[in-house]
């Protein structure tokens, strides 16, 4: 009898073990990043250049890149992935299980997690953080498209919560993983939308020091940090303080680093590569010049057109206004030829094996004209505007940089000679970004990261056209584009959601909501040679922004530098191309 209690215990608990995948997997080790410098040594500091001061520093209502990287310092997520395979690791949370049905989420989180104020990371701080996000009254954007797919989390104890999905997603599990979690009772009793800059209480390797205003943030490493002993974190995160400086204009930021006070610069346009990268500093290797080649996934960048607004509403207009746009000749003459012009919104989901389908959108004055004539608008004898009951075809371009403009003259020529009058409306950086989470605008140049994992909905879903502060820039409708995003969500292969997306994009490209631009394969680097690094540089999908958490101050470097500067004398060469699988091979 006994012995049959005994088997019909171990029965259930093998059945119990049988209905959850646990994450980390089983088995998992605490093990040193492969990527990481094992000469890394702390200390120093690193400023880089990060764009316009952001209308605020809090990644829950601010989605640009600084912030997002801002927060990333400041606060962990639940679970980490390994840098290389992508496998889940441990972070605030020792684990997540999911059951069998891919429904139910247990986090348990780590009991030695705190926060600066040592006080214990605790299921209440989760909970807090997603109620936070989903408040219909905090401008949390497409974070809330994500959370929404769970019900609210049922607290079980101080380290163990529960959520429940109301549907099967894949990407369920990466949203928990990721979610970066705030402290409750820190915040708790502030107006959301009013943590903008203040964050006295973090969970991660920096805390926030100097902040002047418009001009700089200062991050300082925190020697208290809960997690400094994992093998997994040894040799990264090694600046004891990362500086970010803002500029409005990036030829200022240019010159800031040129002169020494910005130590690392990332290159975004041809004119600078070519142009702007020699003279003694450059030729006697002062400065480094680098190509880095890795598997960072592409984005996308173009003119999103607001098809809310009705001038936009018709795809035939959409159409001829991006074959009014010349990028050819803009490649050419202002590029120096070295962007490959894009025909594509996943152009990393085709290669020469599975090119895309999708014909690139000549430059063609003649099908511009022939398109507007179907859709309605005719000459004005007078002013030689197209109108359309009596309305002329008049739009505004919003930016936000200089750097625009030789564009946008380019652009301008075309249309007026269509007949298409453009005005362009320059704003600050701050005031752009809230025209943007408002739909406040005709047509804005806007450029969008990726990820490896494709995930169309949260900007080109139909519900998320009128979410403010969301992705869906351009207000794209589709049903089509609905029922397979729908279909997509259930797809645990990821080869099989790629193929949808690959389905999104020929919709998209027939719909034309952006007028498509153009993108690199690589991420160009200018910086000071006073630094370590491992030898890819950068990691496996990242871009420069890997440089905080892989490179390290070397004194032996800066003190070089510093001689051959004072004596005018050359430093040896650094590899002017970084290709990552040439210096990396894979276990």
């Amino acid at each position: 009898m006994k012995r049959t209690i005994l088997c019909l215990a171990l029965a259930a608990l093998s059945a119990a073990l049988l209905a959850e995948q646990i994450f980390p997997k089983p088995g998992w080790k605490d093990t040193p990043n492969p990527l990481a410098g094992p000469g890394a040594t702390i200390g120093g500091e690193l400023c880089t250049y990060s764009g316009e001061y952001p209308k605020s520093f809090n990644y829950y209502l601010n989605q640009n890149t600084f912030s997002a990287d801002l927060f990333g310092a400041l606060y962990d997520t639940l679970l980490a992935q390994h840098p290389v395979s992508l496998d889940y690791e441990p972070s605030l949370a020792e684990a997540i299980a999911m059951s069998d049905d891919k429904r139910t989420f247990t986090v348990r989180l780590d009991p030695k997690a705190r926060w600066s104020d040592s006080r214990p990371v605790t299921a209440h701080d989760v909970k807090w953080t997603f109620d936070a996000v989903l408040n219909p009254s905090n401008l949390t954007g497409p974070h809330k498209i994500f959370l929404s797919r769970f019900e609210s989390p049922a607290v079980l104890d101080e380290r163990r919560i529960k959520f429940t999905a109301k549907e099967v997603h894949w990407q369920n599990l990466d949203t928990l993983a990721g979610l970066q979690v705030l402290p409750k009772h820190a915040f708790e009793k502030i107006d959301f939308n009013k943590i903008n800059f203040e964050f006295p209480v973090v969970s991660g390797l920096y805390r926030i020091g100097e902040i002047r205003e418009g001009i700089s943030v200062t991050l300082e490493r925190r020697s208290d940090w809960w997690n400094r002993d994992a093998a997994r974190v040894r040799h990264t995160g090694n600046f004891k303080t990362l500086k970010y400086r803002f500029f409005a204009e990036r030829e200022n930021a240019l010159d800031a680093f040129k002169k020494g006070e910005i130590d690392l610069f990332p290159v975004y346009t041809a004119h600078v590569w070519v142009n702007q990268t020699d003279g003694e500093r450059f030729d006697r290797r002062w400065i480094v010049k680098q190509r880095v080649v890795n598997r960072n996934p592409i984005g996308f960048q173009g003119f999103a057109m607001n098809m809310r607004r009705p001038l936009f509403a018709d795809a035939r207009v959409r159409r001829a206004l991006s074959h009014l746009l010349d990028r050819r000749r803009m490649n050419e003459t202002l590029m120096h030829n070295q962007y490959f012009l894009h025909r594509s919104y996943f152009e990393d989901l085709y290669s020469k094996a599975l090119p895309c389908p999708s014909p690139l959108v000549e430059f063609d004055r003649a099908q511009a004209r022939k398109l507007l004539a179907e859709a309605g608008w005719k000459a004005n004898p007078k002013t030689q505007l197209l109108e359309k009951d009596g309305r002329p075809f008049r739009f505004r371009f919003l930016t936000h940089e200089t750097s625009t403009d030789k564009f946008l003259v380019i652009y301008r020529e075309a249309l007026k000679d269509a007949g298409i009058e453009l005005l362009i409306e320059k704003k600050d950086g701050a005031a752009w970004a809230r025209d943007m989470d408002e739909f406040n605008f005709d047509m804005t140049w806007a450029a969008w990261s990726s990820g490896v994992r494709k995930d169309p909905e949260p900007m080109w879903l139909s519900a998320e056209a009128d979410r403010p502060c969301g992705h869906n820039l351009a207000g794209f409708k589709s049903d089509k584009a609905d029922e397979l995003i729908a279909r997509q969500r259930s797809i645990f292969d990821v080869g099989e959601r790629h193929a949808i997306c690959r389905e999104i994009d020929a919709i998209l490209a027939a719909e034309t909501p952006y007028i498509l631009l153009w993108n690199i394969d690589s991420t160009r680097l200018l910086y000071w040679n006073k630094f370590g690094m491992p030898p890819t540089v950068l990691g496996k999908y990242s871009d420069e922004r890997a440089a905080s958490a892989l490179w390290w101050f070397d004194e032996d470097s800066a003190a070089e530098l510093a001689d051959a500067m004072k004596n005018n004398q050359a430093l040896p060469a650094r590899p002017a191309e970084v290709r990552f699988d040439d210096v990396f091979q894979e276990p």
